[in-house]
């Protein structure tokens, strides 16, 4: 087989294929041998039907557009590999020469096909990262004490007004026009949350037991999305919660400990886990902005679009021009990420150990609340096992190189972030000759190429 590339911009490419009979013959031979089992020819028993009487009377075009047909989705993932392709979507494939009669001519094609491009990432010894201290203090305490507090706290009638932070009992009526499109009643709802509709919490602040208003609102979802609606509350009840006091007392109710000041230590030390935390994962968001910031990433148009027209079907908003945009704003930016990813993961040499997929795949079952084992299977039978393979190298090629990185917070000392990043050592242990899916960043998330089956129309000469 013969391939050649031919670059149309920094996104496509143009593949050109030659295949030489030879290499075409084993599908031309299961053509001959589908046909067969398949046509019924006076004097011979289906599946024994020679390929010269199949030629008479079926055709050498039936028997070679089956060939192609099976053979050309193959072909193209083989020159993809050849040259080194990183595919981003579907191929558009045409079929320009086809063997003229058995055991002689070729299979000729091109496919055009968006491709990941080339880019140049800046050196990470030069990228300096700054992120917050890890300095605990007493309001920290205090606010992580009044979280535990607000736990064990009863909501208890108030004669005023209410006010930020309040529970109110509220019956609601929603109209457009002389139409009534929600009703609800004894609902109980916090004013601040922000969970209900646009409008809700400035109508409700400063209003009384029985007291009622009215307002205006956009809705935000169901049939009438977009439109506004008239709505009446009413607060039947308004209430605060009522905190325990913050003494030994509190304590032994809340926690193993005897006393409050062996909880504030307690706090103490879990706001300064947190905040541990916090650093790496602000680590690894600001070096993914500085690497957009400093990289000029061109995004496929024909994957964007792709993966706008999934959405919008998914939700059946395909003519919803508004949300069309935000959905294309948002699917250039993941995309984007997941190109300049790619290529951090394949100059890093990123592997993914079995130990990690694994790890990652039971936390994500665990999002969708399946069990482990069955989401596991569901994805393999699925084919999409590759993709999260993907999915994992994107994640650790960003550890990977905030290893290269010195981290400092915003005192000036360095952050030691090896807990979060791991190092050398334990991806040498992760990823050995036996326990491995051995594969970098970039290949494993290309797995558009093993899916990209070439349509049967494409091949009819």
């Amino acid at each position: 087989m013969k391939s050649a590339v031919e670059t149309l911009d920094p996104t496509k490419v143009k593949l050109t294929v030659e295949v030489e009979y030879d290499e075409l013959k084993p599908s031309i031979d299961h053509a001959y041998k589908h046909i067969a089992e398949q046509v019924n020819i006076p004097g011979f028993r289906k599946g024994k039907v020679p390929p010269r009487i199949i030629d008479q009377r079926v055709g050498w075009g039936a028997v070679v557009e089956h060939a192609v047909n099976d053979a050309l989705s193959g072909f193209y993932r083989d020159a993809v590999n050849a040259e080194s392709l990183r595919p981003l979507g579907q191929p558009e494939v045409e079929v320009t020469e086809i063997p003229a009669k058995a055991g002689e001519g070729q299979l000729a094609f091109v496919a055009e096909v968006e491709v990941r491009p080339e880019i140049t990432l800046p050196d990470l010894s030069d990228i300096e990262i700054t992120v917050d201290s890890t300095e605990v203090t007493d309001a920290d305490v205090d606010e992580r004490l009044d979280s535990l507090r607000e736990r064990f706290g009863t909501l208890v009638g108030v004669d005023r007004p209410a006010a930020e932070g309040d529970y109110v009992v509220i019956d609601l009526k929603a109209v457009i026009g002389d139409e009534e499109i929600d009703s609800v009643s004894g609902v109980s709802y916090q004013i601040g949350a922000g969970n209900m509709l646009d409008g809700l919490d400035e109508a409700l602040t400063g209003l009384s037991t029985d007291e009622t208003t009215t307002f205006a609102t956009k809705l935000a979802g169901g049939e009438h999305e977009g439109e506004e609606a008239q709505v009446t509350v009413t607060a039947t009840a308004v209430k605060e919660r009522d905190l325990p006091t913050p003494d030994d007392d509190f304590a032994q109710l809340a926690s193993e400990f005897d006393t409050l000041e062996e909880l504030k230590a307690d706090l103490r030390e879990q706001v300064a886990s947190i905040k541990t935390s916090n650093q790496a994962v602000a680590a690894r968001d600001l070096l993914l902005e500085k690497l957009i910031e400093a990289v000029e990433v061109p995004v496929p148009s024909g994957a964007v679009e792709a993966e706008v027209h999934r959405h919008l079907e998914s939700e059946d908003r395909l003519e919803d021009d508004e949300h069309r945009a935000e959905v294309t704003e948002d699917a250039t930016k993941a995309l984007k990420n997941q190109i300049l990813l790619d290529t951090l993961a394949e100059k890093l040499e990123v592997q993914v150990g079995q130990g990690e997929l694994v790890e990652y795949l039971v936390q994500a079952s665990q999002q969708y609340g399946m069990d482990p084992n069955q989401f596991i299977q569901s994805l393999d039978q699925g084919g999409q096992i590759p993709s999260m393979v993907g999915e994992v190298a994107r994640s650790k090629a960003l550890a990977v190189a905030l290893r290269d990185i010195e981290v400092k917070d915003s005192d000036g000392n360095a952050v030691d972030l090896t807990e979060f990043i791991g190092d050398e050592e334990g991806d040498a242990a992760e990823v050995d000759a036996t326990d491995a899916v051995a594969t970098e960043g970039a290949e494993a998330s290309d797995d558009a190429t093993d899916d990209a089956d070439v349509p049967d129309e494409a091949a009819k000469a």
